[in-house]
């Protein structure tokens, strides 16, 4: 399949290729049929103008990054893939993670659709389509089309398609981990702190990351020191020199017999190649739902920002995604004592969790416990048959729980994570992930390159 950024990087620096041949190869995919759904806006002329200036010895030397639609670029029109937005002025400057990519090189091929404002992580778009999944690691998916996951839905499919190297995107409750898994690729979400999330569209200030999809481990570890402007500390440690452990509650539950597999599969090979893995309990996750009894972060918080533009689009007649805007909607019942408490529930909450998990390098549990779902199952019905409608919404509404269960765990830690793939030839994909509480990235990243590099391997 597709090369990683690593290799086209060498190819472009050896002079065995040019950044803008790699580029009107990807603008040749990006326009057809694979990425239906996944562009908002195409950039192919500043694109190419930018791979043509970009020097080879820089981080990114002119090679293709897609922008989740969230992202201010410069000159360009920021609506999270809304109709609401649609008429929002263009942004005055790029953002700073934006900004970051374009002085690392980047050429920035298009902005790629979402769910609209970033609220679910199924991959719905009912105003613009929904993108497809496909496999970065062996192609199309057979059957039925299904979901590419979400928020980052387009980004996902850019990067899996060979569009772009790099998908920039963002990070809530599992926004990048979610597609990633259902789409063979690599999702790390940082310790949020880590990266700039001014001039994005937010949903949760308290969640949200900025961070990227790619293709492999090394990838991520580039991308990541672009966007968070530190180098990454590798450890001279082999895999049985690290302590991991595979918490039994939650993560394991409702596993998919195809993602069990995978996931069971996996730990074999690891511990066949001298890991050290502890099942272990993990009381502290029972607790995590009662935390939000009285509401959550996202939904304060999208509500807060949301409530003047849910006026407008009353008055004027446009249309928010129903299952988004009620997602919203539940925030205005929270009150600012309930708000206040859940910071400090959640405060007492990590420091359970920093406890429990301190004598581990990081943890492994399946990125999702689902399969992803066809997108027959869960879009929106025509609003002409009542029964299907209900159908498909309680099957929405199910999924989405489902990938977003494990995921959310590490945002509502101020935790690091990364997805990779784990699946083989012949099965759908399926990720493992790998993470720990706040400010261990390093850690989370060096033992998901060893890991990747003996799942390939077996």
């Amino acid at each position: 399949m597709h090369t990683d950024l690593c290799s086209a990087l060498a190819n472009v620096r050896s002079g065995e290729c040019r950044a803008t041949d790699l580029l009107q190869a990807a603008i040749a995919t990006a326009r057809s049929p694979v990425c239906e759904h996944v562009f908002a806006q195409t950039l192919f002329e500043s694109a190419m103008r930018s791979a043509a200036r970009a020097a080879p010895q820089l981080p990114l030397a002119g090679l293709t990054v897609s922008v989740k639609d969230l992202f201010d670029i410069q000159g360009t029109r920021s609506a999270a893939s809304s109709r609401v937005l649609a008429d929002a002025p263009a942004a005055a400057a790029d953002c700073l993670a934006v900004a970051r990519l374009r002085a690392a090189g980047a050429a920035i091929i298009g902005r790629t659709h979402m769910v609209e404002f970033a609220y679910s992580g199924v991959g719905v778009n009912p105003h613009y389509g929904t993108p497809a999944a496909l496999d970065a690691r062996f192609g199309a998916l057979p059957g039925p089309a299904r979901v590419s996951g979400g928020s980052s839905s387009g980004a996902a499919v850019s990067v899996a398609s060979g569009a772009a190297y790099v998908g920039l995107g963002s990070d809530t409750g599992g926004s990048i981990r979610i597609p990633a898994a259902l789409n063979g690729l690599v999702g790390f979400k940082n310790t949020a702190r880590l990266t700039p999330t001014s001039g994005t569209i937010p949903l949760s200030p308290t969640l949200d990351t900025a961070c990227a999809i790619t293709r492999s481990v090394r990838d991520a570890i580039l991308v990541h020191e672009i966007l968070a402007a530190r180098t990454v500390t590798r450890a001279a440690a082999g895999m049985a020199d690290w302590r991991l452990a595979v918490p039994r509650q939650l993560f394991l539950d409702d596993l998919e017999p195809a993602v069990a597999l995978a996931f069971e599969r996996s730990l074999a090979q690891l511990r066949s190649a001298g890991a050290r893995i502890d099942e272990i309990e993990l009381p502290e996750t029972d607790t995590l739902n009662h935390i939000n009894d009285h509401g959550s972060f996202s939904g304060a918080e999208s509500y807060a920002w949301h409530r003047p533009l849910l006026t407008r689009a009353d008055a004027l007649g446009l249309p928010y995604d129903p299952r988004v805007r009620s997602r919203i909607e539940r925030g205005a019942g929270m009150s600012a004592a309930h708000y206040i408490d859940l910071h400090s529930a959640r405060n007492q909450w990590i420091a359970r969790m920093e406890r429990a998990l301190a004598g581990y390098d990081a943890l492994l549990s399946p990125t999702v416990p689902i399969l992803a779902p066809t997108i027959d199952s869960v879009a929106p019905a025509d609003g002409l048959d009542a029964a299907l409608d209900a159908q498909r919404d309680a099957a929405f509404q199910r999924a989405n729980t489902l990938l977003l269960r494990n995921t959310s765990v590490v945002n509502m830690l101020d935790g690091c994570a990364l997805s990779l793939p784990c699946h083989m030839q012949g099965e759908l994909p399926v990720g493992l992930m790998v993470w720990h509480g706040a400010l261990h990235d390093d850690a989370v990243l060096d033992i998901g390159l060893q890991i990747e590099g003996i799942l390939a391997a077996s």
